[in-house]
């Protein structure tokens, strides 16, 4: 994070690659015009950022989105890229009851890249992390043969208990805040090149993850968490860390009827979005049996005795999402 110029990206012809403009005119373009919060004590600049901690502790998570693999540029524009590349990261945090205050951003490339992409990556991140009420700390970028974006975010949990994974017990009410389905089912979509459900679309290359129902849960909430991989692989990590069985209905499960339309018009069965497509970031997370579930959550399921998630009566022991290293000859985007 050594010095650099602040170079407006207008100054610059928008065909000029990342190789013409140079490292430190790509990142003071991105740094035009933005104001820091409070948080942020130093932002970029030296050789590190400085950013407060008013509870002492600090939760952290990572994230990288890596093209062909997580995102496509003739599917989505930069700047959605760099919407998504918030959403995700911040969904983790939140899950645990925590409020973003700062991130930092570290882009590879290739030389030839367009300096319009990633200033276009730049705004979808700066924007996504200004609603937020967070801040662009630092970051890094490099060469590489395709662009990855990979960002760490900050947050605080305001003197509250982090909500973990490993707190459901035998009796919760099983509840998930968000819709779930709609990200997978606009994927295939992309992949069937077929056009007529916007709504699925958008929320494939940009997530709407419902921040506000998992920060009114985690006063309440013995256990919760992000679901990035599908409702069934994330109540599995749930119960694997709590040590229970979780059982759902999955007619309960929160969904659009577009997906049901999207499901018929590809000629698969909508539950596999719905249960197994990831990439949604609701959240799920267990209440005592007595409890009142919070505004945005639907109860769909309860906690028992035994291991892994029962499905409408069926034990569903392995699979059920997505994963990193799976065999896949298409992109996760």
């Amino acid at each position: 994070m050594s010095s650099f110029r602040s170079t407006p990206p207008h100054a610059e012809h928008p065909d000029r690659t990342v190789a013409e403009v140079g490292e430190f005119g790509v990142i003071g373009r991105s740094l035009v015009g933005r104001i820091q919060p409070v948080a942020t004590e130093l932002g970029p600049g030296d050789d590190a950022a400085i950013v407060t901690a008013g509870d002492g502790r600090v939760v952290i998570s990572s994230d990288m989105l890596v093209e062909g693999r997580h995102f496509r540029l003739d599917w989505s524009s930069p700047r959605d890229i760099g919407r998504k590349a918030v959403a995700q990261n911040v969904a983790d945090i939140v899950s645990m009851g925590a409020r973003p205050t700062a991130f930092t951003v570290s882009l590879g490339c290739p030389a030839s890249t367009p300096v319009s992409v990633l200033d276009g990556i730049s705004s979808g991140i700066w924007d996504s992390a200004t609603d937020l009420g967070a801040g662009v700390v630092g970051g890094d970028l490099v060469q590489s043969t395709e662009i990855v974006v990979s960002v760490t975010v900050l947050g605080d949990l305001g003197g509250r208990s982090a909500v973990v994974r490993s707190g459901a017990q035998v009796g919760d009410q099983v509840a998930l805040a968000g819709r779930f389905g709609l990200s997978a089912a606009g994927l295939g979509l992309l992949l069937a090149e077929i056009d007529g459900f916007p709504e699925l679309l958008a929320l494939h290359r940009v997530p709407n993850p419902p921040y506000s129902a998992a920060w009114a849960a985690s006063g309440a909430a013995h256990a919760m968490t992000d679901i990035s991989d599908g409702v069934i692989a994330d109540l599995r990590h749930l119960a694997d860390a709590s040590g229970v069985q979780i059982e759902i209905a999955s007619a309960a499960v929160p969904t659009s009827d577009q997906v049901h339309d999207a499901a018929a018009a590809l000629g698969v069965d909508p539950l596999e979005f719905v249960l197994s497509g990831g990439e949604d970031h609701g959240f799920a997370a267990t209440f005592a049996p007595d409890a009142d579930v919070p505004d945005g959550w639907t109860v769909i399921g309860v906690v028992r005795e035994g291991t892994g998630v029962v499905v409408d009566g069926r034990l569903r022991g392995s699979g059920g999402g997505w994963h990193s290293f799976s065999t896949l000859d298409r992109p996760s985007v």
